[in-house]
C-alpha cells in the first residue's frame, strides 16, 4: 500500500476517533449537568454528580481523547491538526439538536459551515506547503536558525 494512502488513512481514522471522543465527552457533561441541578456547595450535590454514570463516561472520554491526540501529534502537522479538533463544535451541535432538541438556527449552521471550510482550507494549505520531494537541506531549530549559524 502506498505510504501517502496509509498516512491519510491514519489521519482520517485518528481524527474520527478524536472527534468521537470529543463529542461523547461534551454530551456526557451535558447529561451529567442536567442531573446536577440545582447547583449548591454541599457534599450532597457532589455525591449527586459523582453518583451519575455520565460523569465517568466523560472522564473516560477525556482519557481516550488524550491518547488519540498524542498519537496524532506525533505524525500530523500541528496547524491543521489543532484546527480539526474544533470539528467537535459542529458534531456536538448536531448531536445536541438530535438528543436534546436544541434549535439548529441558520446562524449556527452558517457558523458550522465556516468552521468546516476553515479546517479544509488549512488542510489544503498545509499539504501544499511542504511537497514530498522538497526535503530540507539543513535541520533548523525552533527559531529557524541552522545549528552552527
Amino acid at each position: 500500500m502506498n505510504t501517502s494512502v496509509r498516512t491519510w488513512r491514519f489521519y482520517l481514522s485518528g481524527f474520527a476517533f478524536l472527534l468521537a471522543f470529543d463529542t461523547v465527552v461534551q454530551l456526557s457533561f451535558k447529561y451529567a449537568g442536567a442531573h446536577a441541578f440545582p447547583p449548591e456547595a454541599s457534599w450532597a450535590w457532589m455525591v449527586r454528580i459523582f453518583g451519575h454514570p455520565w460523569i465517568y463516561i466523560a472522564l473516560i472520554g477525556y482519557v481516550g481523547n488524550f491518547f488519540t491526540w498524542m498519537s496524532l501529534l506525533k505524525h500530523a502537522p500541528i496547524g491543521p491538526a489543532f484546527a480539526a479538533t474544533h470539528l467537535d463544535v459542529v458534531t456536538v451541535m448536531f448531536a445536541s439538536a438530535w438528543l436534546f432538541h436544541e434549535a439548529l438556527t441558520p446562524t449556527r449552521l452558517l457558523g458550522a459551515g465556516i468552521i468546516v471550510l476553515g479546517i479544509v482550507c488549512l488542510a489544503f494549505a498545509e499539504s501544499g506547503a511542504h511537497p514530498e520531494h522538497d526535503a530540507p537541506t539543513e535541520a533548523k531549530g525552533a527559531l529557524g536558525v541552522a545549528a552552527g549559524d
